[in-house]
C-alpha cells in the first residue's frame, strides 16, 4: 500500500473515532469518549481539535493538568482555535495563575468575535472573562487598600511628631498651633478617602448599559434610531418578539444594526478604571 493511501486510511479512520467519541461524550461516557479521541490522535496526531476534544473531556472530569497539556497541544497545532484558548483559560484559573488565564480567555473572546459574533460560545466566555477580571480588581483591590492605609498611618504619625517636636519648643504651643495640625490631619483623610473611591462599588452610568437587560455593553450595536443595545440580545428580541426597536417602536431588521465602536471603548475604558464593573452578578 502507497504511503498517500495509509495516511488517506488513517484519517479516515480518525475522523470515525471522533464521531465516536463525540457520541460517548454526549452520552456522557467519558473514559470512552477519552480513549477514542486517544486513539484518533495516535492515528493523527497533527490534527487540533482530536487534542481540543480530549480536553474537554478531562475538563469535564475536573483534570486540570491533562486539560492544560491538551490545550497547549491543540493551540500549537491552531492558534485560532477558539475552543482550545477559552478551556486553557479555564484551566489556568483553576490554576490561580489568573492573569494568564485572563489572556487566554481574551485571546478566545477576540478569536470568537472575529469568527461568529451571534455564536454560543461568545457569552459563556466572556461571562468566564469577567469573573475572572473581577477576580483581578478583588486581589488588587485589596492590595491597593493595605497599601493606602499603611501608608495613611505613616503619614498620621509623622505629623504628630511633627506636631508634638514643634509644641516642645519654648512658646510654641498655642491654639493655632493646634487647629493647623488637626486641619493637616483632615486634609491627610480626605486625600486617602478620595484615593480609595475608585475601588468603591457604583452604579455604572446609564449610557454604557444595554437598553433591555440594563447590564453593561460587552459587544454592542446601535441602531438607526441611536439606541445601543447588546448584540444578541437585539438578535434574540428581532427573531423572538418582533421585528421593532424595544425602545422607538420604529421598525427594525438586522441588517440595520452597526458595531458601536465608540461606546465599547468607552465601556472598556470604564472597565479598565473601575474593575469592580466586572462583576455580573
Amino acid at each position: 500500500m502507497r504511503p498517500h493511501s495509509v495516511s488517506s486510511a488513517a484519517a479516515k479512520q480518525a475522523e470515525l473515532l471522533r464521531i465516536v467519541g463525540n457520541n460517548c461524550f454526549k452520552q456522557g461516557h467519558l473514559g470512552a469518549a477519552i480513549d477514542a479521541y486517544t486513539e484518533a490522535i495516535t492515528l493523527c496526531p497533527d490534527v487540533a481539535v482530536y487534542w481540543t476534544n480530549r480536553a474537554l473531556c478531562h475538563r469535564r472530569k475536573n483534570d486540570w493538568l491533562k486539560v492544560e497539556k491538551d490545550c497547549r497541544r491543540a493551540i500549537q497545532l491552531d492558534n485560532s482555535s477558539v475552543k482550545a484558548h477559552c478551556t486553557l483559560g479555564l484551566a489556568l484559573l483553576q490554576k490561580q495563575e489568573l492573569d494568564e488565564g485572563v489572556d487566554e480567555l481574551q485571546k478566545a473572546l477576540d478569536l470568537g468575535r472575529g469568527a461568529n459574533p451571534k455564536g454560543y460560545m461568545i457569552d459563556e466566555i466572556w461571562q468566564e472573562l469577567a469573573k475572572a477580571k473581577y477576580l483581578q480588581w478583588e486581589h488588587a483591590s485589596s492590595k491597593r487598600s493595605w497599601e493606602l492605609q499603611s501608608l495613611k498611618e505613616a503619614c498620621e504619625t509623622a505629623l504628630k511628631e511633627k506636631h508634638f517636636l514643634d509644641d516642645s519648643h519654648p512658646g510654641s504651643f498655642s491654639d493655632e498651633a493646634i487647629i493647623s495640625h488637626m486641619k493637616q490631619l483632615e486634609v491627610l483623610s480626605r486625600v486617602f478617602k478620595e484615593a480609595g473611591e475608585a475601588d468603591i462599588p457604583g452604579e455604572v452610568p446609564d449610557y454604557l448599559c444595554c437598553k433591555i437587560t440594563l447590564d453593561i455593553l460587552r459587544d454592542p450595536v446601535i441602531t438607526p434610531s441611536g439606541v445601543s443595545y447588546e448584540r444578541t440580545v437585539i438578535l434574540h428580541h428581532l427573531q423572538k418578539v418582533g421585528k421593532f426597536d424595544p425602545v422607538t417602536r420604529e421598525p427594525l431588521y438586522h441588517s440595520q444594526l452597526v458595531p458601536n465602536l465608540a461606546i465599547k471603548e468607552a465601556v472598556q475604558a470604564y472597565l479598565d478604571g473601575h474593575g469592580w464593573a466586572y462583576n455580573t452578578n
